[in-house]
């Protein structure tokens, strides 16, 4: 029997997260993966072009950790190409859906390098098959290798594969409006509507030669169904046309390079491209049921062949049979990805839902969604939600939200006291998944559970218990903010600026809410002198949140900075 004091299954980008926010804590952590590798979404999953907001290049709009990740890939080209060194925001594979794209391999070493840094122990092929529990509380869990026993268990699992399992209350796919209030809500639940899950492949192009598959069973009818086709419909209803490799008929940017991790123009070879695109988005089942998986392959690979023999050619003619699956990129014996990319599974029925609300501003011109008190992270997408299973056609939506953050009581339930959702199981609805689901969104949610976890155990609690208690919600923010996570929106203040701390505690407990200028843009001013209406709203949060009066003289971000200075020691 192995004991730790955290528990991770699953390793994607979630369950990453959380045990290294964990083990920097001081935790003991195991990982356990179901799959051949960890990484999830840009490993197994091959969905390594990084679904991003438009600030990620800026220090402080992610954390720390996922702003290592990210340099960390670009660290691993710039070593192998020095003639790259130069390019600060460098774009191994020049994709134009995201500012980083790059090869599943390369984000694999990436990750795996962090978790062994942080003395992170992982094993993978060890799905969780039944867990430890007494009473409202979880003892462990059971691998394929023996029993675990933890003192916190985090589901970091695409799918909230240990919610049935440890007796959690879930849900899934779309619930009423009703029930959650939110306008784009349906007005019967949906149970069975999760977005569609996508099986990505690994292509390149090899002009002259021929690399056709053979003909999938039922590929006319697949084709058909989708239909297959590089014309998107916008929010609108209107057609947005694709061409293959040079620009559209109305100016849009080439499919080749939508997902293209890996630029030969830059890197030397051959382009590679990662093809995850709405006409093999498959919606006939949920991964939620049997079988779902091969046919989200069977639906890829007839993709596959229509791109081969009957997409329209640039200038003319049908099919590119030069088209070649590449293995060697996703690490497949055949170029098809591990695993189908997840967007949506089992989700926590937590103490406190984040809804669709909950990314949008509380009041007309403000910069920031609503204010989460007990903000555990950062994130912020659109609401993008794919068609979902059992929906009459091709209903794909996409809502502007507002930089948004992640609040602790989503992640936690009242029974098991001591499961934390640590990734896609989040307390979430259907809608506000849409937006939670991509993947610095994932790792925020991951960090913000390890960070939970950490606290619950050097406390001797529960994790739910703690987030109920006076100041347990404090500990957890401290300790996030001291890992380097930005708690609020600010374009100004990196995580080693001195008021850090002390701007992001006071603005979750909200310092924003009664300061005009900063509620209206997302920049702090650190440097600016500290008005009046500003000095009382920063000493009003101070006494929420339980930290020192702040300065009422000299500026915003030294006042800040003064809530949080360290206790005097007593003579």
């Amino acid at each position: 029997m192995t004991a730790v004091d955290v528990l991770v299954a699953g390793g994607g980008l979630g369950g990453i997260a959380a045990a290294l926010a964990a083990a920097r804590s001081g935790c003991r952590v195991l990982v356990a993966e179901a799959g051949d590798r960890i990484g999830g979404q840009v490993t197994a999953q091959a969905v390594s072009a990084l679904d991003e907001h438009p600030h990620v290049e800026v220090p402080g709009t992610t954390s720390r950790s996922y702003a290592a990740f990210r340099e960390g890939v670009r660290a691993w080209y710039r070593r192998r190409h020095p003639a790259l060194a130069g390019i600060a925001a460098l774009n191994p594979g020049e994709g134009w859906v995201s500012r980083l794209c790059f090869e599943p391999a390369v984000g694999q070493a990436v990750l795996e390098g962090m978790l062994a840094g942080a003395g992170v122990t992982a094993v993978t092929g060890s799905p969780v098959t039944g867990v430890l529990r007494r009473g409202d509380r979880l003892d462990g869990a059971v691998l394929p290798a023996g029993e675990v026993r933890a003192a916190v268990v985090l589901d970091a699992t695409d799918l909230g594969d240990l919610l049935p399992l440890a007796g959690a209350p879930w849900v899934s796919g779309q619930e009423a409006r009703a029930d959650t209030g939110e306008a784009d809500a349906p007005e019967v639940a949906r149970p069975a509507a999760l977005q569609a899950a996508t099986v990505t492949f690994a292509v390149e192009h090899r002009p002259g030669e021929d690399h056709t598959i053979p003909r999938p069973p039922g590929y006319t009818a697949l084709r058909d169904a989708q239909p297959f086709t590089l014309t998107l419909t916008g929010d609108a209803g209107e057609p947005r046309p694709f061409a293959m490799f040079t620009t559209g008929p109305t100016g849009l940017p080439p499919f080749w390079s939508y997902r293209r991790c890996r630029s030969g123009a830059l890197l030397g070879g051959t382009d590679v491209v990662l093809v995850n695109w709405e006409g093999q988005d498959h919606a006939g089942s949920s991964l939620l049921e049997p079988g779902a998986a091969d046919a989200a392959r069977r639906l890829s690979l007839a993709f596959l062949h229509w791109l081969q023999t009957e997409v329209p050619r640039d200038g003319g003619g049908r099919g590119y049979p030069g088209l070649r699956l590449v293995p060697e990129v996703t690490g497949t014996p055949d170029g098809i990805a591990a695993a189908p990319y997840v967007r949506e599974g089992r989700r926590l029925v937590a103490r406190r839902r984040m809804t669709a609300d909950d990314l949008v501003p509380a009041r007309p011109g403000d910069a920031r969604a609503r204010c989460v008190p007990d903000s555990g992270g950062i994130a912020w997408y659109a609401v993008d939600l794919h068609r979902r299973v059992g929906d009459p056609g091709r209903t794909t939506r996409y809502r502007a939200t507002a930089p948004f953050q992640v609040p602790l009581s989503a992640l936690v339930a009242a029974v098991p006291r001591n499961l934390v959702a640590a990734g896609k199981a989040a307390g979430t609805t259907h809608l506000a998944n849409g937006a939670l689901r991509v993947h610095h969104g994932e790792w925020a949610v991951g960090e913000a559970a390890g960070a939970l976890a950490a606290a619950a155990v050097a406390a001797a609690e529960d994790p739910a218990d703690l987030l109920a208690r006076p100041g347990g919600v404090a500990a957890v923010q401290r300790r996030l903010v001291d890992l380097g996570v930005p708690l609020c929106w600010f374009l100004d203040l990196p995580p080693d600026s001195p008021a850090f701390a002390g701007a992001h505690l006071l603005g979750a407990a909200g310092a924003l809410e009664d300061d005009e200028p900063r509620r209206r843009t997302l920049l702090a001013g650190p440097g600016r002198p500290l008005d009046p209406p500003a000095a009382a709203a920063l000493a009003a949060a101070a006494a929420r949140a339980g930290l020192h009066r702040p300065a009422t003289t000299g500026t915003w971000g030294a006042a800040c900075a003064s809530a949080v200075r360290p206790q005097r020691s007593p003579p």
